[in-house]
């Protein structure tokens, strides 16, 4: 049975654009060690884009996250670093918000041995996506990364790896 690794919004703004930060940065060399493992191993690699319109402070998350970011197609919203190449032949999920349903529908009714997410943000896109994987295979056992996902707000960081054990997420350190 295959495993799968989803790799949450590792995009240049959430790395080193409008909301990046030097966390975001150190977590490349793990995130392509892992993408490479699980392709060399013949495992599915999938990934998600926080993708936003020009538009976007307009939005309600632009009101309540006021800072241009992901807008589709600029430099920012393209995946960050060797991890572009890597995932250029994998299954991309473009959402415009937090979490992508598209993802869960797509995981409904598959059978994985397990799911790993990393990316960024951990208390937000992670968190979210890790929720809607856990919905979509909750028989699954479901790993968040800690060596492959950060914040830029450390307290915030350990307060939602707190949230996601509560919620039955394994934690891997």
């Amino acid at each position: 049975m295959k495993r799968l690794l989803i790799v949450v919004d590792f995009q240049n703004d959430f790395v080193n654009g409008s909301l990046g930060f030097q966390k975001a940065m150190d977590l490349e060399k793990h995130i392509v060690h892992l993408i490479k493992t699980y392709q060399e191993n013949g495992d599915e690699v999938i990934y998600t884009m926080d993708t936003h319109q020009k538009n976007y402070l307009e939005t309600y998350e632009g009101k309540h996250l006021p800072i241009k970011h992901c807008i589709i197609n600029e430099e920012g919203w393209k995946i960050y670093g060797e991890a572009k190449n890597l995932l250029k032949d994998c299954l991309c999920f473009q959402k415009e918000t937090f979490p992508s349903l598209d993802l869960a529908n797509y995981l409904k009714n598959k059978t994985y041995q397990d799911v790993t997410l990393v990316g960024l943000v951990s208390h937000i896109c992670v968190l979210s996506n890790a929720i809607m994987v856990k919905s979509a295979l909750f028989n699954t056992p479901i790993y968040i990364d800690l060596k492959g996902t950060a914040s830029i707000d450390e307290k915030t960081h350990l307060e939602c790896i707190h949230v996601m054990k509560s919620l039955q997420l394994e934690i891997i350190e």
